[in-house]
């Protein structure tokens, strides 16, 4: 049968050795390593959104943002086609207008046009869709 456990007793200490005649030597050092840098104190989020000018009132900071936020939008990328030209433009080319959605195959199935108007008269789009592509579209 198993015995009761007992009550662990501490060990003994270790002494080296005496009748060995090399001494006894630590273990080796774990390899350093490069020290970690610290993260960086957290900014307020405040901070980023504000210009580094400090002396400009905050009027201006959001007049100038605006407007810089305006410009990117202008110049972000092929988001709507300058001028289409109604009888020659593809399906993609039409969808690409802004505020048109999906039109180019109501388009291309009532050409060809003698004028941007025929889009109200042919009955080919709403009165609120032509009124946000007209300014996109031509007839050549």
């Amino acid at each position: 049968m198993a015995e009761p456990p007992t009550e662990a007793q501490p060990a003994e200490p270790l002494s080296p050795p005496a009748a060995s005649a090399e001494p006894v030597r630590a273990p080796p050092a774990p390899p350093r390593t490069a020290a970690v840098p610290a993260a960086p104190a957290q900014m307020p989020s405040d901070a980023l959104a504000v210009p580094s000018d400090p002396a400009a009132p905050p009027e201006a900071h959001d007049a100038a943002g605006q407007a810089e936020i305006d410009r990117a939008e202008d110049t972000a990328g092929p988001r709507a086609v300058a001028v289409v030209d109604l009888n020659t433009a593809s399906v993609a080319d039409l969808n690409r207008l802004r505020g048109g959605g999906a039109i180019g195959r109501a388009i291309v199935a009532k050409r060809p046009y003698t004028s941007v108007d025929q889009l109200l008269s042919k009955r080919v789009l709403s009165r609120s869709v032509y009124e946000r592509i007209r300014d996109q579209v031509t007839v050549r």
